[in-house]
């Protein structure tokens, strides 16, 4: 499945909840569900700066595609790294690199989501990306 096809896929997920409530609950589900990220992955060059929240960001190469583990200390934060890792992880870097992520908005999250909360979610988007740029790099 590609990128746009994940995205429609949570859109779809999303707009079938009526509540910004039932879409909260489904972000903390959505972070229940993320993989046991290990406690010797949890360093500081692994940190994203910028967030209120701790939050983890790993990857590594299979198959060509890159994969993502990620782990954050809140439980909104955990749920919307687990989002764009429904999206983006076990994709090729190219892929990724050029993908224009629409989601955020189609779902409200822009408008729904406080000052601080935004501002992690743009730089969880942001080190996704340089993540898949320095692969592409490596590729060259």
């Amino acid at each position: 499945m590609n990128l746009i096809e994940r995205e429609k896929n949570i859109i779809s997920d999303f707009n079938f909840l009526e509540s910004w409530d039932q879409k909260y609950e489904f972000l903390i589900d959505l972070g229940k569900e993320l993989p046991v990220m290990s406690e010797g992955l949890k360093v500081e060059e692994n940190l994203i700066k910028g967030c209120q929240s701790n939050v983890w960001l790993s990857s590594y190469l299979k198959d060509e595609k890159i994969c993502f583990l990620a782990d954050s200390d809140a439980l909104i934060t955990r749920g919307l790294i687990a989002l764009l890792l429904k999206v983006f992880s076990n994709a090729r870097a190219k892929e990724i690199a050029l993908f224009d992520l629409k989601l955020i908005s189609q779902i409200g999250l822009d408008k729904h989501l406080s000052m601080n909360r935004s501002n992690g979610l743009v730089k969880m988007i942001e080190k996704i990306k340089e993540i898949s740029l320095n692969y592409l790099k490596k590729e060259e």
